[in-house]
């Protein structure tokens, strides 16, 4: 037998037959699910939960919760409203409420807009190498004569647009 085998049959509390039952939505040891994890999910397009959003209900709520069962019309506006919220987390007028997080997303995305800007710059100071000799005003007037004096292209490049005899080009 090995230690793990052994080691379980010392503590388990029913004996050496029998086992734990039980189902995937309990806890191992209890009936109740444990008080930090809940299946409260309400939202717009599902607004009525499995669960009520106060589980464990002090001496106050229980009290409220006793006095529901009898007439309505006997409880006041805030015994209602507080019926109400030991039931649901929010209102339909709470849900859909405006957030102010597009404010938040509006500022990261600018923020990291600025961010990229500086990068680039500072790349463009310090990193990228000066532009090649031949990109300069002088270098290019060079090449564009050079083309033009080659003849390069005469039917629809640069060349068919140079008037050869006047020495600019056509209009």
């Amino acid at each position: 037998m090995s230690f793990r085998a052994a080691w379980s049959l010392t503590l388990r509390k029913g004996g050496l037959g029998m086992r734990g039952i039980h189902s995937p939505g309990s806890t191992a040891h209890g009936k109740e699910k444990m008080p930090p994890y809940t299946n409260y999910h309400a939202q717009r397009s599902y607004p009525m939960p499995e669960e009520p959003f106060c589980m464990e209900l002090n001496a106050e709520q229980q009290a409220l919760k006793e006095k529901e069962k009898g007439s309505w019309t006997q409880l006041s506006h805030a015994e209602k409203v507080a019926l109400y919220r030991l039931q649901f987390h929010e209102t339909f007028a709470e849900m859909n409420r405006r957030s102010n997080e597009w404010k938040t997303v509006t500022g990261c995305v600018f923020f990291f807009f600025g961010f990229t800007g500086l990068l680039i710059w500072w790349q463009r100071v310090y990193v990228f190498p000066k532009k090649p000799i031949t990109l300069t005003d002088e270098r290019k007037a060079q090449q564009l004569q050079r083309i033009l004096d080659m003849k390069g292209n005469p039917v629809q490049g640069l060349a068919s647009r140079w008037d050869y005899e006047k020495k600019e080009w056509k209009k």
